[in-house]
């Protein structure tokens, strides 16, 4: 056999284990989507911090678990919150209060370790929280709804499946067509064809969706695929700078073939500040 057709094998086996077990996340129970997304957000917190932390990575070992912790302390409070209103008493909104004291710290450590570029190292640490920690509260809440007595996975199943479509629909399209490049500094093989492609297809499928899942209204589910489709791209885009940076063709290794969980999540990650803010002020 060889080595192309290796790679190809090794890339299916992985979807064929990796695709089920997402589905079997969003759709168990309340319990399994949790965790489900607990696991990415810490498989994809640390490849973040591995990559900007790589230049001098065993230096920077509470750095990088620190910003983990902060990640994962706010998604499992707020996950209990929702999962758990009879026996949890912390609220939402006493979040910030328990986080500020937390985040703080890190200004703290920078003091008496003395490192030549502490603000810098205080800046990383905070950026992973937002690039990553912060989308999977925000996934939280269009999974709740902001509620403590709902849960519905179909906003989330429906941004899924419309990034997928963009991924999709942007290399069939660019691929056949693909001319004119999009962001050739970054990605020189995205194309504006190829874009356009992916947001015809999250255009279809939010249609789609909005005959199904009737939560949303037609119009807000197409819009939802616009943003999936813009700035699921954009997401595509950031982390390749982000890996560029970090002179890295893959974020991790964790899914043989396929990369790491970051490279698998990215888009979807990026995009969900912007869906939950279309979706809180659309209702």
């Amino acid at each position: 056999m060889s080595d192309k057709n290796k790679d190809l094998m090794v890339r299916a086996i992985t979807a064929l284990v990796f695709v089920p077990t997402v589905l079997l996340g969003l759709f168990w129970n309340t319990y399994s989507f949790a965790i489900l997304f607990l696991i990415v957000l810490v498989a994809c917190s640390k490849e973040y911090y591995d990559l900007i932390f790589a230049n001098d990575y065993d230096s920077h070992f509470f750095r990088r678990n620190y910003g983990i912790f902060l990640s994962c302390f706010m998604y499992f409070v707020i996950a209990l919150n929702y999962m758990f209103p009879d026996f949890v008493k912390f609220q939402v909104a006493d979040l910030p209060w328990a986080m500020l004291p937390l985040a703080f710290m890190a200004f703290i450590y920078e003091l008496y370790k003395s490192a030549s570029d502490p603000f810098r190292n205080i800046a990383l640490v905070i950026s992973g929280i937002m690039y990553i920690g912060v989308p999977m509260i925000l996934l939280l809440y269009l999974a709740f709804d902001g509620t403590k007595d709902y849960f519905n996975t179909h906003i989330i199943i429906g941004l899924i499946v419309m990034n997928w479509l963009n991924d999709s629909g942007a290399y069939m399209v660019g691929s056949r067509i693909g001319k004119t490049p999009l962001f050739p500094r970054i990605s020189p093989n995205k194309t504006w064809e190829g874009t356009m492609g992916g947001v015809v297809c999250c255009l279809i499928a939010g249609y789609i969706f909005s005959l199904y899942y009737t939560e949303l209204n037609t119009f807000d589910w197409m819009a939802l695929g616009v943003i999936t489709a813009v700035f699921g791209s954009l997401g595509d885009l950031v982390e390749s700078m982000l890996k560029r940076s970090a002179n890295k063709k893959d974020s991790g290794k964790l899914l043989p073939g396929h990369g790491g969980m970051l490279d698998r999540f990215d888009a979807f990650i990026f995009l969900l500040p912007f869906a939950a803010a279309y979706v809180y002020f659309a209702k």
